[in-house]
């Protein structure tokens, strides 16, 4: 191995390390796993450094996108089938999607893979059966191809503003080596493949001299994974641990009485009381909405006011 291979490969896996999953996901995973369909996007909220650096350079939670092809049996044509069998070696009956991973290429993973998970659906509104299975198809001859890094490195370039990084320096980014088809990643090959079909993502549109309205197709080397939760043509559905599907079901969540405030799940905090000339005369509102008169906070943790600590400058 070279010391450029050895590099890439160190590099690789610092990128690819995990935080520990939390202990509480915001999706009801039972029920996503139940409504997807074949030809949809899922959007993931990766929990890696190379998901960290994804979050600062797109300005979104979502840093991942898979397709998900249902189950063998699903999918119509014998040969396609065979050849996701081929990349596949567990259970038949599971619900599978088709991802590009640094560090792994693309390849075929269980949907229960991501239990547990931040997730969210991306599906394609009018999307035809026979669209779904011809992106699906795509997806798979891609089985077995490298992650392109440099794509990931190109794109970060791309996504400077342009009083950072000279505009004759981005608007060539993507020319070094576009058509070969060995390398690819995650929301690129996805976009590839609707774009096969001629379903629109983010097209670009332009009005013509007589008025006309016509669509152009966007290069899909700069699809990230927040365009498919963007795209007008793709409704989100979602699925949270708590639903409120049932009428005023959110007036009766387990809402904290204690008047604690999160920034995270690891930093919580009572917030400095404001002057107040009479409890009663000031309801919170979880005493607004649920009537019930709320907890006297008690002071832990660590204490904000204004965004800084008590006693900051």
């Amino acid at each position: 191995m070279g010391l450029k291979s050895w590099l890439v490969q160190r590099m690789t896996r610092w990128l690819a390390k995990e935080r520990p999953l939390s202990d509480m996901p915001l999706c009801d995973f039972d029920r996503l796993s139940l409504e997807i369909r074949p030809g949809d996007v899922l959007l993931v909220e990766g929990r890696s450094r190379v998901s960290d650096i994804i979050k600062n350079i797109t300005q979104t939670a979502w840093t991942h996108s898979a397709l998900y092809v249902g189950r063998l049996h699903d999918i119509e044509d014998p040969s396609l089938r065979a050849l996701v069998r081929k990349f596949y070696g567990g259970d038949e009956g599971e619900q599978l999607l088709i991802e590009a991973l640094l560090g792994e290429g693309t390849l075929v993973v269980p949907l229960a893979k991501y239990r547990g998970e931040h997730l969210r659906i991306c599906r394609p509104r009018g999307l035809s059966r026979q669209d779904a299975q011809r992106i699906i198809e795509y997806c798979a001859h891609h089985l077995g191809t490298d992650y392109d890094l440099r794509q990931l490195l190109d794109l970060a370039r791309f996504m400077v503003p342009y009083t950072v990084l000279p505009r004759r320096w981005r608007s060539s980014l993507f020319e070094h080596n576009a058509g070969i088809p060995t390398r690819t990643v995650c929301s690129s090959m996805i976009a590839a493949a609707f774009t096969g079909v001629h379903y629109p993502i983010l097209p670009v549109i332009q009005r013509g001299a007589d008025g006309k309205l016509q669509l152009y197709k966007r290069n899909t080397r700069l699809f990230t994974p927040r365009d498919f939760d963007y795209s007008p043509y793709f409704d989100i559905i979602k699925y949270p641990i708590l639903g409120v599907d049932d009428l005023a079901l959110y007036r009766q969540l387990p809402w904290n009485q204690d008047g604690v405030i999160c920034n995270d799940e690891n930093d919580c905090f009572i917030p400095e009381l404001g002057r107040r000339s009479s409890p009663a005369a000031h309801a919170t509102d979880a005493e607004a909405v649920t009537g019930v008169e709320p907890v006297a906070p008690r002071r832990k943790g660590k204490v904000i006011f204004f965004g800084k600590k008590k006693g900051a400058s």
